[in-house]
């Protein structure tokens, strides 16, 4: 028994040293990326001759930046709102619902998810130049609904099947309407599946340059767009403080999911 409790003792921390590892060789990019954009030198040399604030100075003051940010929050905000909206509803019809096919429906809603995003693009902007809509907020919106759906879907789905029915049919029982005792009954219960839904439509909208690249025009621009551009242009120390927020910004939302989700266990 001692060797046997040697000999996985010694398994876990290999399996902590490879771990390890991983995580650092993951984050390693990262860390770089957040030096050069505080290094002086106006070209991305590492490790940096000295340190700066003066790329972020630059990159607050270029209009262009800013603009595209801007963009950005309101396609992942408008993508956030009709994504939970659709999210939920679909999410209630394939949980409650009982009909034929309704897990090949559920299959098709989760397609975006394993269809390579190059094809989703090229396919969706084929399509919008046809009805008018590349180059467009709305077709921009519609995009990326198609790429974060899938997460609100799972998301609502995961906090559907968990949540106990009986609660909402004895709400019905005491006299709520039906739709009633789902508004006050059974959505504040998934308040955290909601929650989540958000958190990651809003990320797939807000990160998603592939699509954003087939639906930009020269007047409308992404703020992932806007550092592919500027990067094929010219390498400045800029693109990696636009990174850096850009990064931020996303472990900055996933620390807020993550206390929010301790807070609501607790």
């Amino acid at each position: 028994m001692l060797l046997q409790f040697d000999r996985l003792g010694w398994w876990r921390w290999v399996l902590v040293g490879i771990t390890a590892a991983a995580t650092i060789f993951l984050l390693m990019p990262i860390v770089f990326i957040a030096a050069l954009s505080f290094g002086s030198s106006q070209w991305l040399i590492f490790p940096p001759p000295a340190w700066t604030l003066r790329w972020y100075r630059e990159l607050l003051a270029d209009p262009s930046w800013l603009e595209s940010a801007w963009t950005s929050l309101q396609i992942a905000c408008l993508v956030t709102v009709l994504s939970v909206a659709l999210g939920f509803l679909t999410a209630f019809g394939l949980v409650r619902g009982r009909f034929p096919g309704r897990e090949t429906l559920k299959a098709f809603f989760l397609t975006p998810m394993i269809l390579p995003v190059v094809i989703l693009a090229v396919a969706l902007y084929a399509f919008f130049l046809r009805v008018g809509l590349a180059g467009t907020t709305p077709g921009f919106v519609i995009a990326h609904l198609v790429v974060a759906l899938p997460f609100s879907i799972i998301a609502i789905t995961g906090a559907l099947e968990g949540f106990d029915k009986s609660i909402e049919d004895a709400a019905v029982l005491c006299g709520a309407r039906p739709i009633e005792a789902v508004a006050r009954v059974t959505v504040p219960a998934i308040a955290h599946g909601l929650f989540s839904a958000a958190v990651f439509s809003f990320l797939a909208s807000w990160d998603e340059v592939v699509l954003a690249i087939f639906m930009a025009s020269p007047t409308l621009q992404t703020f992932p767009v806007k550092i592919w551009a500027t990067l094929r242009q010219d390498l400045t120390p800029v693109i990696a403080a636009a990174s850096t927020l850009l990064m931020a910004f996303t472990i900055a939302l996933m620390v807020l999911a993550a206390f929010a989700r301790k807070g609501r266990r607790t």
